[in-house]
């Protein structure tokens, strides 16, 4: 089962995102349509919770003392922050080439470090804060890079701003993981497949509204018709490339669902992260990005600050493996 959803997880995340730029390449200009297809799959999800709905009922609805109200208005402020975080990333794959958008991504793995050790009361070890100096680091790196600004025939301007918005959509999307698992722990009291699972389809049900409300208020549903008939490659293709989008995202959403049940929501940001550094390989196959000796920095940077967080996860589960045994044991 983890591998089978760390399999989902990257799969996802990976063609999702090659995806996007994929459209933004073909013509496509709908930054509001982009946030939308991020979670307009969410009904993908009732599959996964039909499936499992056997090995879940019992545990399915939330604590007796936990308020319906409470739990609806945490559900409409998470969707709301994500379909905030979507326009960010939104935004930032316009105006950023793919290898640089997803390395800065990878920053997520230092800002979650961060938002746990306050929000989640995780320790901030040796290992960790190394983590968190090397993707800093990897990001920054890209921030100076001059020979990735002005690329695709943007201005320094716009890479700035997309720079700033996908570290902020990084940053973002920690908080919420990290939001969620005080949820779990403090408001539902639970984390069984089913409650993690719902979390997921209505969140991103509240995303969804709100990004066609977005798409409507912005004027930029009237572009959507000229924007298919000038897609570069076809009509068909345009809808085909939103409908698959839309489908990978949901196939990593099913993986982070898998793995925060299997293991824990820490493991499955990690894991989340690991895919960060493969998309530049597929960049400069399919979209032929500049892989220069910066970005190659940041990329090994982004991987050594993963396997420091990683390791640091294992020692934590020996330790906690030994904690259980000795406990068994004295008992």
């Amino acid at each position: 089962m983890v591998v089978l959803n760390i399999f989902f997880l990257i799969a996802g995340q990976t063609a999702s995102t090659l995806l996007g730029r994929f459209y933004y390449n073909q013509g496509g200009n709908s930054k509001w349509m982009s946030t939308f297809v991020q979670t307009a799959g969410f009904p993908v999800l009732f599959i996964a919770l039909y499936l499992f709905r056997s090995k879940s009922t019992q545990t399915a609805t939330a604590s007796p003392e936990t308020s319906g109200i409470k739990i609806t208005l945490i559900y409409i402020a998470l969707g709301l922050i994500i379909a905030a975080d979507d326009l960010m990333y939104s935004y930032g794959l316009l105006y950023l080439p793919v290898s640089t958008y997803s390395l800065i991504c990878a920053s997520q793995l230092a800002f979650n470090a961060v938002f746990s050790y306050f929000l989640n009361a995780q320790k901030f070890t040796a290992l960790i804060f190394n983590s968190v100096v090397l993707l800093t680091f990897s990001a920054a790196l890209l921030g100076v890079d001059e020979d990735s600004q002005g690329t695709n025939g943007l201005s320094h301007g716009k890479y700035i701003l997309g720079f700033v918005l996908t570290l902020g959509a990084s940053a973002t999307y920690s908080l919420i993981l990290s939001l969620m698992q005080v949820t779990f722990e403090k408001v539902i009291k639970r984390e069984t497949f089913s409650v993690v699972l719902n979390m997921q389809i209505y969140t991103a049900l509240v995303a969804t509204i709100a990004s066609l409300i977005g798409l409507f208020a912005s004027g930029e549903w009237k572009t959507l018709e000229g924007e298919m008939h000038a897609f570069g490659s076809g009509k068909l293709s345009y809808v085909m490339t939103l409908l698959w989008t839309a489908i990978s995202w949901q196939i990593a959403s099913v993986g982070v669902v898998g793995l925060i049940f299997v293991v824990s929501s820490l493991f499955s940001n990690v894991i989340s992260t690991l895919a960060l550094p493969i998309i530049p390989v597929f960049a400069v196959i399919f979209f032929h990005d500049k892989m220069d000796g910066v970005k190659i920095i940041a990329m090994l940077m982004a991987i050594w600050g993963f396997i420091s967080y990683g390791y640091q996860l294992y020692v934590n589960d020996k330790k906690a493996r030994k904690t259980s045994v000795s406990v068994e044991e004295s008992s």
